[in-house]
């Protein structure tokens, strides 16, 4: 090989453009931010969250009877359930350390009590909390409120059921939750706005005019039909 050839090549090699390495996956458990994990997946599209399927997982999008907006979602299955909203937060600081406490202070005027302890995503909430029996009397119903702060946005979670209190029936809940994505979007929010969900294939519309729909959907039947849409009070 010539000298001008050996050069001309170590030249090429030189200039040429490096390749640009894959995105890292997110480390640790979700939910994670849009950014960190773009991929929809098999997630289902929800606006603000994307929920990954599950199989016979039913999926029920809770609405505010007043705006007419998705503001929750409820995820089911073999007697145990774990509804979640996501939050505006602000850019500096988390809130689940104040929404704690505002819980528990609420909690516990009703008559029910609360116990901070360490989970899976941290420190999270578990609750009695009181419900009238059929007798007319009163009782207690177990849930767990785990909070995740993220980047300018805040998730929380509800569990009942089963994996109140059994933690085999909660570790699919959590693999569930562990998986989710968030969607913040560029608007601006007040901290503790709730971010809109919708349901799939709606992008942009109001669910407002949703016709709801009559039973408990599985996550297999979602991208089909579409969520339940029951109303909150």
């Amino acid at each position: 090989m010539s000298w001008f050839s050996r050069r001309k090549r170590d030249r090429d090699t030189v200039d040429a453009p490096a390749a640009e390495p894959a995105p890292a996956a997110p480390s640790g458990p979700g939910p994670h931010n849009v950014a960190d994990l773009p991929q929809l997946g098999s997630r289902l599209d929800l606006g603000a969250l994307r929920i990954p399927a599950r199989p016979e997982m039913q999926v029920r999008l809770e609405v505010e009877k007043k705006t007419r907006n998705a503001v929750a979602v409820t995820l089911a299955r073999a007697g145990s359930a774990l509804q979640l909203q996501a939050f505006a937060a602000p850019r500096s600081s988390g809130i689940w350390e104040d929404l704690r406490s505002e819980i528990a202070e609420s909690v516990n005027k009703q008559g029910g009590t609360t116990e901070e302890v360490e989970g899976r995503f941290g420190t999270e909430l578990l609750a009695r909390l009181p419900v009238k029996t059929p007798d007319g009397g009163t009782g207690h119903r177990p849930a767990r409120f785990i909070g995740v702060d993220g980047a300018r946005w805040f998730v929380r979670g509800v569990v009942t059921g089963r994996a109140a209190v059994d933690a085999d029936a909660a570790r699919e809940l959590e693999d569930v939750l562990a998986d989710v994505v968030v969607v913040r979007g560029s608007e601006p929010h007040a901290p503790r706005d709730v971010l809109v969900l919708r349901p799939p294939g709606k992008a942009g519309e109001s669910t407002g005019g949703e016709t709801p729909h009559s039973g408990p959907l599985d996550a297999d039947a979602v991208m089909r039909r579409g969520p339940e849409i029951t109303e909150i009070r």
